[in-house]
C-alpha cells in the first residue's frame, strides 16, 4: 500500500523539503501553508496520515488538531512545532496528536515517527484483504463473503467499508457518529439517522449473524457497534 501524506506547514521552505523527502521515500503527497485549505484537505481526501504545524497563518493547528479528531477520530496526526516546552507538548498529546516532533529535526527523524505512526495505526484499511469468521471469510479485495460450503454473498461499497472499519477496530465499541465521520465522511453533529442501524442489520444477515446470540457483529448498549469474533469456549451451544 502506499500511503498519501498531507504536509500543512505555512513556512515553504520547510514544507518543500519535507514534502521532496516523503516522495523521494515513495509516499503520495498533498500539501498546504493554510488551516482552513488544510482541514478542507484532511476531510475531504485519502491520507493516511497528516504533518500538522503547530502556527499557522490563517488559525492554528490547536483547533485543526481537534476538528480533525472530531470528524476523522483515528487518522495519524503528527504535530510539527518549535514549541518544545512540555506542558506545550502535553497539549498537543492530550488533545489527540499521535506524536509530536520538535523544530528544527532531521528529515531521517521526522520519516522515523512516519514510520512508527503509521505502524501503530489502525487506519491502515488498504493492509486488511481477508477477514476470517465462524465459517466464513470476508474477501475486501472482491467485497464479498465466501461460506465453507461454497456459498458466496457479495457486499455493496458501503457495506465492505463498514465492516471493514469495523473489523479493523476490532474489540473497540464503535459509536455511531464515529462511523459517520470515518465511513460516511460526513459531520455528525446534528444528523438523525437510522442507516447506520440498517446497514448494520443487512450485514449481520449477509454474514449469517442474525438472531437472538450474533458471533461478529455485536451491539454494546449506549455506544455502538464492535466487531468481534467469539473464541470457541464463548461460543453458544445447543
Amino acid at each position: 500500500m502506499t500511503h498519501r501524506i498531507l504536509t500543512i506547514e505555512d513556512d515553504m521552505a520547510i514544507r518543500r523539503g519535507i514534502v521532496d523527502a516523503l516522495k523521494f521515500n515513495g509516499y503520495q503527497t498533498l500539501e498546504s501553508g493554510f488551516a482552513v485549505e488544510g482541514l478542507k484537505l484532511a476531510t475531504s481526501s485519502e491520507i493516511s496520515l497528516v504533518l500538522l504545524d503547530w502556527v499557522l497563518p490563517d488559525g492554528d493547528g490547536l483547533s485543526v488538531l481537534k476538528q480533525l479528531r472530531s470528524e476523522r477520530p483515528t487518522l495519524p496526526i503528527i504535530v510539527l512545532t518549535a514549541k518544545g516546552e512540555e506542558a506545550d507538548r502535553v497539549r498537543g498529546l492530550s488533545n489527540g496528536a499521535d506524536d509530536y516532533v520538535i523544530k528544527p529535526f532531521s528529515i531521517r527523524e521526522l520519516l522515523a515517527r512516519i514510520e512508527a505512526v503509521l505502524r501503530r495505526s489502525p487506519q491502515r484499511s488498504g493492509d486488511v484483504e481477508v477477514v476470517e469468521i465462524p465459517g466464513a471469510s470476508i474477501d475486501f479485495l472482491r467485497r464479498e463473503i465466501r461460506f465453507t460450503g461454497g456459498q458466496r454473498q457479495s457486499l455493496s461499497e458501503r457495506e465492505a467499508e463498514l465492516l471493514l472499519y469495523l473489523a479493523i477496530h476490532r474489540g473497540r465499541a464503535i459509536s455511531r457518529d464515529e462511523i459517520l465521520s470515518s465511513v460516511w465522511k460526513l459531520t455528525p453533529k446534528g444528523i438523525t439517522t437510522r442507516t447506520i442501524d440498517m446497514h448494520v442489520t443487512r450485514l449481520r444477515e449477509k454474514l449469517h449473524d442474525a438472531g437472538n446470540s450474533p458471533e461478529v457483529l455485536f451491539t454494546v448498549r449506549g455506544k455502538g457497534y464492535m466487531f468481534r469474533v467469539l473464541d470457541e469456549g464463548e461460543r453458544p451451544h445447543g
